[in-house]
């Protein structure tokens, strides 16, 4: 149980596609301890019919309504939710995907340290990401491992699993998060909106 407590999920999702204008990857990093209740919170806020979401398939309205109201239910302390674009495009796209993943997952420890008063280092952290293509390609592995071993902050990565988001609630959270990505390339948000309004870091 020791070993749970101090766990740290990091669960990721895309939108766009990798080397193309727009992408962007978001995140949410939670307590292992306290996926559980955010899995049942956020559940909770969906409409009963609901098996899976995918934001693309949703009205911008209900989105908006579940992630508003996901953030009056929810302590920022133990949930923090990222959008980080990633616009560089050396690289095969799956190696655009893993270095943005790298980028946003370090960018996410920062942010989760300083609101937990972690100290200088936090460990633990699995990922957990969408399954595509493009992060089940062998070059995105490779890139991963070598930042894994090598790069800074994601050396407190202890794996990066894939999976499909049908098997996770926080992962199709995590979906949501990446897809308001689309408020700001259309213009009809900015930073301080999705912070403000649903609780969505932007960097």
């Amino acid at each position: 149980m020791a070993r749970l407590n101090k766990k740290i999920l990091c669960f990721v999702d895309e939108y766009g596609t990798a080397g193309e204008p727009g992408f962007a990857l978001g995140c949410v990093i939670v307590w292992a301890r306290e996926c559980g209740r955010l899995d049942k919170t956020f559940s909770d806020l969906l409409p009963a019919s609901v098996n899976e979401v995918h934001a693309a398939d949703w009205e911008k309205e209900v989105v908006q309504g579940v992630l508003g109201r996901l953030k009056q239910a929810t302590l920022s302390q133990n949930m923090i939710l990222l959008n980080k674009p990633y616009s560089l495009k050396t690289g095969s796209r799956p190696e655009i995907y893993a270095n943005a993943l790298v980028e946003t997952v370090k960018f996410a420890i920062k942010r989760f340290r300083a609101a937990n008063r972690g100290g200088r280092f936090i460990g633990n952290v699995e990922v957990i990401v969408d399954a595509c293509e493009q992060n089940t390609d062998l070059r995105f592995l490779r890139t991963i491992e070598k930042a894994r071993l090598e790069d800074g902050l994601f050396k407190a990565v202890i794996r990066v699993v894939t999976l499909d988001s049908a098997a996770s609630r926080v992962l199709q959270l995590a979906d949501l998060v990446a897809h308001a990505r689309s408020w700001i390339v259309n213009g009809e948000e900015n930073a301080k909106g999705l912070r403000d309004t649903y609780g969505i870091e932007v960097s």
